[in-house]
């Protein structure tokens, strides 16, 4: 579950870099948390200096704060093209089989942000949290949206559910050194959200 990260035509050689600073980071904070990701790593890994950094960034949590909404844009606009390409009425299905896939699980570094990063959350600033809540109410709202009930009674609590499971699956899955245990995770939670299993 790899984002598109093509460059937007038209940019300054200022936006350029700042978008490569935001991407960098992006990878980075999903690949070692917000704690180990520090601004002359980012930097050194955009091939900047370190000294370029405030021209681009009034502080390190404004710098987090883009990179959390990078992170998480790329992984909605994913899940949004997933959604479209599926044939009718089979949008959700396809979003939960490409976020519970193998290579979504061994791909922190460009998978979902909040599954990278949700236990780290609670100890980031306002800027951080703000834009990972913005994030997290987008990927309910596609959720929603996609959902074979959706504008019915009880659709928005069953997105919630779908997100919450999901998104646990996808940790757990991570968090073990199992493979069995980690395929099975994601297949339980695939079995019990989708209707065909």
């Amino acid at each position: 579950m790899s984002p598109d990260t093509s460059s937007r035509p038209g940019r300054t050689r200022k936006e350029a870099t700042h978008d490569r600073i935001v991407e960098t980071a992006a990878r980075a904070i999903r690949r070692s948390g917000y704690g180990g990701t520090g601004v002359a790593d980012i930097m050194k890994e955009a091939g900047l200096t370190h000294g370029g950094f405030y021209a681009h960034f009034d502080s390190r949590e404004g710098m987090l704060a883009e990179a959390a909404d990078r992170a998480g844009a790329d992984g909605m606009a994913l899940l949004a093209r997933v959604a479209a390409a599926a044939p009718p009425k089979k949008g959700l299905e396809a979003m939960l089989r490409a976020y519970l896939s193998k290579e979504h699980v061994e791909g922190a570094e460009t998978g979902c942000a909040i599954a990278a990063l949700g236990s780290e959350m609670p100890r980031q600033g306002p800027k951080v949290r703000r834009a990972a809540t913005r994030r997290i109410k987008e990927m309910i709202d596609l959720v929603a949206r996609q959902s074979p009930d959706w504008g019915q009674p009880g659709a928005h609590e069953r997105a919630l559910v779908t997100v919450a499971t999901a998104l646990g699956a996808l940790v757990l899955a991570r968090a073990v050194d199992d493979q069995k245990l980690s395929d099975a995770l994601r297949e339980a939670a695939l079995n019990h959200l989708t209707p065909t299993g």
